[in-house]
Order: C-alpha cells, then sequence, then structure tokens
C-alpha cells in the first residue's frame, strides 16, 4: 500500500484534506437548487462509500510495504472494526446536523460555528489520546485558527440578509454547535484502531488508513438508514420528504451529491494516511481549517459578502492573515 514516509508529504494531505473538507459543502449548495439536503445526502453518503473502494483497491493494493486492503480487513480485529464504525456513526449523526444548520443559516454561518468547536475539541482530544508534536505550538495554532473562525462568523453575521427568520437562525446555531461537539469525537475512535507508528508493519489486529476508511463509510451507510431516515419523516426545517422523491431526482443531481461524498472521502483518507507520519493531532487540526476554504468560496465564488462594509472587508482580511499564521504554528508543531 502507498505509505507517506516523510513529515513534508503528510503535511501537503493534510492540506488537501482541508480543501476537500472545505469544499464538499459547495456540492450541497448545488443540490439545494433542485431538491432538499435529506436527499441530497444519500447520494453524499453513496459518493463516500464507491471513493473508499476506489482508493483501497488502487493506493491501498499497491507497493510493497503494509498489508494490501483485502489483507488487512481479512485479519482486524472485532474490537478495532467495530472502533472504527462507531466513529462513522458518530461523524454521521454530526454530519447531519451540519447539514441541517447548513440549510437553515447558510454555508457561512454552520461551517464556522461547528467546524471551528470541532476543531478545538477535536484537536485536544486527539493530542490526549495519541500525543505527537509541540502541544504549546499545535494549541497556539488552533488559538489563531479559532479567532480567525471569529471573525469569519462576525463578518457574516453583518452580511445577514433582511428579514431572515430569527427563530430559524437561532436553531441554526444550536445545530451547527451539536454537530461540532459531536464532530470532535469521531476522529478519535478511528486513529485509535490504527497502529500510527508503523504504517508498514502494523501490528496484527489493527487497520491501516486504506481498510479504516472503508469501515468508516459502512458505518455511515448503515447508520444513515436509521439517521437520515428520522430526519426526512421528523425534518428540522419544512415538510416531509419520501424516497419516492428520491428516485425522481434527475441523473445530474445525484451525481452532484456523489460528487460530495467523493470529495469528503478523498480529504478524510488522506488525513488517515498523514497520520501515521504527522500524528493524529496535527492531522485533524491542519484538515479542520477547512472553515477558512468555505469562506473562501463564499468570499470570492459565491460572492456572499457582495456589497458589504469596509469593515467587514477588514474583518475578512484579518481572518485570512491569522488563518495562515495559525496553520504554519501546526506545522511547526510536528518539526
Amino acid at each position: 500500500m502507498f505509505i507517506v514516509n516523510s513529515y513534508p508529504l503528510a503535511v501537503l494531505f493534510c492540506f488537501i484534506t482541508m480543501m476537500c473538507w472545505g469544499s464538499w459543502g459547495n456540492t450541497q449548495k448545488l443540490a439545494s437548487k433542485e431538491w432538499r439536503y435529506e436527499l441530497f445526502y444519500w447520494d453524499y453518503v453513496i459518493g463516500m462509500v464507491l471513493f473508499s473502494l476506489l482508493i483501497s483497491f488502487t493506493m491501498g493494493s499497491i507497493g510493497s510495504e503494509g498489508r494490501h486492503f483485502i489483507d488487512d480487513l481479512g485479519q482486524a480485529s472485532l474490537r478495532n472494526i467495530g472502533s472504527v464504525i462507531l466513529g462513522g456513526v458518530i461523524f454521521n449523526a454530526s454530519n447531519i446536523l451540519l447539514s441541517a444548520s447548513t440549510s437553515i443559516a447558510g454555508m457561512a454561518v454552520a461551517f464556522p460555528l461547528g467546524v471551528g468547536l470541532s476543531l478545538v475539541l477535536g484537536t485536544i482530544i486527539n493530542y490526549i489520546g495519541a500525543p505527537k508534536g509541540d502541544p504549546l505550538i499545535l494549541f497556539m495554532g488552533v488559538a489563531l485558527i479559532v479567532v480567525a473562525v471569529i471573525c469569519n462568523g462576525v463578518a457574516s453575521s453583518k452580511v445577514q440578509r433582511e428579514g431572515a427568520d430569527p427563530h430559524a437562525s437561532r436553531k441554526g446555531i444550536l445545530l451547527a454547535l451539536l454537530a461540532g461537539v459531536l464532530m470532535s469525537f469521531f476522529y478519535r475512535f478511528v486513529a485509535a484502531a490504527m497502529d500510527l507508528d508503523n504504517f508498514a508493519a502494523p501490528a496484527a489486529g489493527k487497520l491501516t488508513p486504506y481498510s479504516a476508511i472503508f469501515i468508516f463509510t459502512v458505518g455511515v451507510l448503515v447508520s444513515n438508514l436509521l439517521f437520515n431516515s428520522l430526519a426526512m419523516r421528523y425534518p428540522f426545517a419544512g415538510e416531509r420528504v419520501s424516497y419516492r422523491e428520491y428516485f425522481k431526482g434527475k441523473a445530474k443531481t445525484h451525481l452532484v451529491g456523489v460528487l460530495g461524498g467523493a470529495i469528503w472521502c478523498l480529504g478524510t483518507a488522506f488525513s488517515y494516511i498523514a497520520s501515521g507520519k504527522a500524528g493524529a493531532a496535527i492531522s485533524y487540526a491542519l484538515g479542520q481549517g477547512a472553515p477558512m476554504i468555505a469562506a473562501i468560496w463564499g468570499v470570492f465564488i459565491w460572492k456572499e459578502f457582495k456589497g458589504a462594509g469596509k469593515g467587514v472587508y477588514a474583518l475578512l482580511a484579518v481572518m485570512f492573515l491569522l488563518f495562515i499564521a495559525g496553520l504554519g504554528f501546526i506545522i511547526a508543531s510536528g518539526n
């Protein structure tokens, strides 16, 4: 299987993770023109599973180092499989809440709040579970990114559209906060099932990143039968939606959702692959710089801040500077 053997390459993989985690939300934004997020989410999960198989049978099945994907699956212990599945279930619950928040309060509000909170809590949890890197420098970087996220949130609040329902906004914020707390835990359960110290010759029963990402997506898919079915029947906003509506969807709309899942899965797989060299805390923290990538999409592509005052653009400039500085600290913490 393909293994990252240098820290600079691990950092590059983490940057790709950040790009993917901060970009998949665009597919939900595109699909929302056609149908509800609950329907989009089925294609999103299908995309995750399909891409996990693709990367496992390619990158996870080449080379002479480590165990190939099928061999690794066959020797995995039930305890480690269960840990990764639990991580998938926790992630799915949090991501459905984040998707609901995005549909109610918008991408510019949901991502900074939900992912920003998960960045702080998740980095702490993953560092305690697998300490790697200089904690002072690491958490200084996290602190800078948190301030950047706050700047983004303040800027977003200043351009909220007039006439917005305050009750809906509060619901969206609450869902984003709850999503952030849940999301902070999923990565630790996956990392605990992998031999982070030696992907080339992992301990018996432990998983490699490729088997882990596949099992993880299976956990997401199975739990989605319950979670998303409930969300469809008892939606956070709007009327109920049915499976009949899903099967009436256009092929193009389905493909947008599948693409979103594939983008997210690529980022997550690269994060798992990088964690062996960079450590779980650094891999997670760099990946969760995603709100800033989402902000870049919002500012330059979707023009969400068009017509905003100078004060808003000053906040955005400070946000990007703090974000870059924070990333620098996180990267330096692993040297």
